[in-house]
């Protein structure tokens, strides 16, 4: 954006500034989306139709944990999770009611929706066709990116292979009968979440999109090929370091340009475009001063609309109190207000790219390339994206304990967090917490209508459409037809998954944490002594089991306190995500754990731990501390605490080496005992 900071300029002078080259046809602006589901599909409903009513121009569709890993609201695993962080699907009833009143034919529908993306897409053109829609004039977008909730995000179902087969049997299938839409949309937010850096972020996320157009080009004419490189899209993050971000963007740009051109042979310069949406980082939003989150979104938000020929297509802003807990629709439409004033109000979209021929921006270009053709090499020498999984995990786990070191020292600052942490509370807070909450009857109620769709079904209809799909996904055809056929049977989403599983197997993640101490972390020979000072009370290395109950794959910090914990000298036992409290309670007395540490960010920490907390006394552990971490608003952590958790953390505690220590003192009492 520019300012006129001469207040005498006149209207000669102005003429000759719009004359300039620098002026430009005006662009169009991009597509404002919020990023919205909570509760019952009836509510989300509600809530699509007044952002639409407010100038909202597209839809981006949360969908809650359980139909995100493929279980229906009543499966053991759905426990406390349905409705929290989106709304839950269950079968094209639900769907039906999700876009009421909104015709889809007329519509651009972004859906964060990945293990079962074939299946929600199933759902969607079931719907659309009962709305009498053209099914070849739907717009919109499935995430369909699986290797990112490999390494990041955690909402997997089946192995890396049959899911990639899942991704591209959706790009085929759209391309005979849904040829507006974008099947597949690489998914590099998540990644910066996990602490990549630029470089990481480019690499691995373009690693993905090889992956994806290498076994697509088996699956469809050579001929159409071409035109369905040019539906692929990515969603990205953009982050506080808005120069780099922005640099990082161009990057992309480039790079995506010489692949398709290269390893592809694409001649036509629109389908080697680099089409891309994204929302902003929610990583950096802080717990502390929260309203400082406001001019965070903003700049991250000119990282991705500043330069013309790197402008994202959709943009889809966090809330400002997303550290908080759930934001409300006034939070949402404060975010969509900052785009509708960044495209209406500036003259931001009337002039050409204001960064070509920076040599600073150029060099800072050049740069990021480098560093991601480095990366993609070796992954290319690995066996590409799927043979690298581990290795990538791996490696975003060190780079976010890294970047955690560096806040931690005060290498990196973050305003109201490790720098000017004192100031007048936030009147923004007040009242409510600053939060929407979601009533705890909506689960009972979901499951209601759940059984009351199964009772009404044809269940001929059901298995002998299950079975059609189970045979599709033996014999490796392509399941987005017996899919849909699926779902106009009435078929569920954990009925769909659970063939899946059948047919391919369930995936168990890699952690990513390290078994030897990385010794990079300043501060810790303190707490290396203090571990191994209670360990030698105790007769043996101190024992911490973390885990994370329900259905929660955000295993970031998980990951960070396994890794820091390792590095302090405690005996890790850390499996990863999705585990039931009685499992992670057969772990503790299998291990004979001294701490028990769970961690959960999707709101459910209240029925989960409850259920803990019973399982912990009746296996008479009930003396074992057990600590929670999450974003957990104040009044839950006083339950939380009533229940018998000894500490409750939230994002607010970011020294790690602070816990360390009082995972230490909390074992101290036992060792003395010992």
């Amino acid at each position: 954006m520019t300012a006129q900071l001469c207040f005498g300029i006149g209207a000669g002078t102005e003429r000759f500034l719009r004359g300039n080259d620098v002026m430009a046809e005006k662009d169009k602006p991009w597509l404002f989306r919020t990023y919205a589901g909570h509760s019952t599909a009836e509510k989300s409903n509600a809530l699509y139709r007044t952002n639409l009513s407010k100038g909202q121009t597209g839809l981006s569709v949360a969908f809650d944990l359980p139909t995100q890993t493929g279980y229906d609201s009543d499966h053991l695993l759905s426990r406390g999770e349905v409705g929290k962080v989106g709304v839950p699907v269950c079968h094209l009833g639900d769907m039906r009611a999700l876009f009421d009143q909104i015709p889809l034919e007329q519509m651009n529908t972004s859906m964060t929706i990945n293990a079962t993306a074939p299946w929600l897409l199933s759902l969607y053109i079931a719907a659309a066709e009962e709305q009498g829609a053209d099914v070849s004039k739907l717009q919109g977008t499935v995430q369909n990116d699986l290797i990112k909730e490999y390494l990041s995000r955690g909402t997997y179902i089946c192995p890396p292979k049959p899911s990639l087969a899942m991704i591209t049997d959706v790009a085929a299938y759209t391309r005979e009968h849904l040829p507006k839409w974008n099947p597949m949309n690489v998914c590099s937010y998540h990644l910066q979440e996990a602490g990549a850096t630029p470089q990481q972020e480019l690499a691995y996320a373009l690693a993905t999109g090889i992956a994806v157009l290498d076994d697509l080009k088996n699956k469809v004419p050579e001929a159409d090929f071409p035109a369905m490189v040019g539906r692929i899209s990515f969603f990205v993050n953009a982050g506080i370091r808005f120069v780099t971000e922005l640099c990082k963007m161009r990057a992309f740009t480039e790079l995506w340009d010489e692949i398709t051109a290269e390893r592809y042979g694409i001649e036509d310069p629109k389908y080697r475009r680099f089409r891309y949406g994204v929302q902003v980082n929610s990583l950096g939003l802080t717990e502390q001063q929260p309203e400082n989150n406001v001019y965070r979104i903003l700049l991250e938000t000119l990282a991705v609309t500043l330069s013309k020929n790197a402008r994202a297509r959709a943009v889809q802003l966090p809330a400002w109190n997303e550290a908080l807990g759930l934001p409300r629709p006034w939070d949402q439409q404060w975010s969509l207000r900052m785009q509708q004033i960044l495209a209406y109000e500036t003259d931001l979209l009337e002039y050409a790219d204001l960064f070509d021929g920076n040599p600073a921006i150029e060099a800072k270009v050049a740069e990021l390339k480098e560093g991601a053709r480095s990366e993609l090499d070796m992954l290319d020498d690995m066996g590409g994206a799927i043979a690298s999984i581990d290795y990538m995990k791996s490696r975003l786990v060190e780079s976010n304990a890294e970047r955690l070191n560096r806040i931690e020292s005060n290498e990196t600052v973050v305003v109201g967090v490790n720098r000017w942490q004192q100031g007048e509370p936030s009147p923004l807070t007040a009242g409510d917490g600053g939060i929407m909450v979601v009533d705890p009857a909506v689960e009972a109620e979901q499951i209601a209508r759940l059984n009351d769709w199964r009772a009404g079904r044809d269940e001929g209809a059901v298995e002998a459409a299950l079975a059609a799909l189970r045979v599709a996904a033996q014999e490796g055809r392509n399941v987005m037809p017996y899919s849909i056929e699926a779902a106009k049977a009435g078929v569920t989403t954990g009925e769909w998954a659970g063939v899946m599983r059948q047919v391919h197997g369930e995936y168990r993640g890699p952690t990513g944490v390290s078994a030897s101490p990385s010794n990079k972390t300043e501060g810790l020979d303190d707490i290396r002594e203090a571990v191994d000072a209670v360990s030698a009370r105790l007769g043996r290395r101190l024992k911490f089991v973390v885990g994370k109950p329900g259905l929660d794959g955000h295993s970031n910090g998980a990951e960070q306190i396994a890794f820091r914990a390792r590095d302090c000298g405690m005996d890790i036992t850390y499996e990863g995500i999705r585990l039931t409290p009685e499992q992670i309670v057969t772990r503790a007395v299998e291990e004979e754990a001294h701490v028990v540490g769970l961690s959960i960010l999707s709101g459910s920490h209240l029925p989960l731990i409850e259920e803990l907390m019973d399982r912990m006394r009746e296996a008479g552990l009930d003396h074992i501390p057990v600590i929670v971490g999450g974003i957990i608003p104040d009044e839950d952590a006083k339950r939380l605490l009533g229940m018998g958790v000894t500490r409750v953390y939230t994002p607010k505690d970011f020294q790690l080496n602070t816990i360390m220590m009082d995972i230490v003192a909390l074992v101290e009492p036992g060792a003395k005992a010992a």
